[in-house]
């Protein structure tokens, strides 16, 4: 494997999440020094604008986060308490990552009695790989902008990033090739993502809208839908533990996948080749595909 030039820190970036901080860590390196609003195991819809991330948002040099309304809750007020103007909307320290790629599930019109809806489209799209590939090349175009005198560095470490990459998701694909087509139920409808990459097939939400907890009524439609597949799975996320899932297992008897939705989500998902190697693993075990 290609390994990327590296030098000595320079700029401070503010990462939403901890797949943006592991993907910048890729691009620049000891360039940077990263600070991150949420922990692995931390829904991040839910974050309390705390004094110490104030502190640290005060101080960026880029802003990189999701967007797509995912941190619409706790986002805005940190910007505004911190007060700095490098990194707000319209600044080349403001970076919205979803930008990049084509937003999946774009709601037709608003209405909050749906649930909770994000109206630019589905935000969890950092569980297909294949959307690092433009981020990462936007992640790379604020850098240099922002870090004129490193872009030859920048530059060769996106190289090696792509060419790495690419390898990597062919790898991915191949070995999870024993998991395409098979039904999937989700708690939170945050993996289409991954489904489209993998050709996952969900089959029903525990959920029945966005953010809205199952009663034991929709719980039992759920249970009737879903008799027809005999090698179904369960999957929610870490910050995604629930009743309704231990209920909907020991009712249908459907084995339940805990996947890691970023970057140390698990104890084998310490970095973003782990975390996605981390994903298929527990897939092919879900099915009893791991030894195939």
């Amino acid at each position: 494997m290609l390994l990327p030039v590296s030098a000595s820190a320079a700029l401070r970036v503010f990462a939403c999440e901890p797949e943006w901080a592991a993907l910048v860590s890729e691009l620049a390196g000891n360039l940077v020094k990263i600070d991150t609003a949420t922990q692995p195991q931390q829904d991040p819809h839910y974050v309390q604008a705390r004094p110490s991330l104030i502190a640290k948002i005060r101080r960026a040099d880029l802003l990189v986060c999701t967007g797509a309304g995912i941190e619409e809750g706790w986002l805005p007020v940190l910007l505004r308490k911190g007060n700095n103007r490098r990194i707000l909307a319209g600044q080349p320290g403001h970076l919205m990552v979803s930008d990049s790629v084509q937003l999946k599930e774009k709601p037709l019109k608003l209405d909050r009695s749906e649930g909770d809806v994000h109206n630019a489209g589905n935000p969890h799209i950092q569980t297909d790989p294949r959307n690092m590939l433009p981020i990462a090349e936007s992640i790379t175009a604020r850098l240099t902008k922002l870090d004129p005198d490193n872009a030859y560095t920048y530059k060769v470490n996106l190289a090696v990033f792509r060419d790495n990459w690419q390898i990597a998701i062919q790898q991915w694909e191949q070995k999870a090739l024993p998991v395409e087509g098979k039904p999937l139920v989700v708690y939170h409808r945050s993996w289409i993502y991954l489904q489209d990459w993998l050709g996952l097939k969900e089959v029903a939400a525990l959920e029945p809208k966005p953010g809205i907890p199952p009663g034991s009524r929709y719980l039992a439609e759920v249970i009737d839908q879903t008799r027809a597949y005999p090698e179904l799975a369960i999957v929610h996320s870490q910050y995604q533990e629930s009743k309704a899932i231990k209920w909907f297992a020991e009712k249908s008897g459907a084995p339940v996948v805990l996947l890691p939705s970023t970057v140390g989500g698990s104890p084998a998902a310490g970095n973003l080749y782990g975390w996605y190697e981390d994903i298929i693993a527990r897939l092919l075990t879900a099915y009893g595909a791991d030894d195939e």
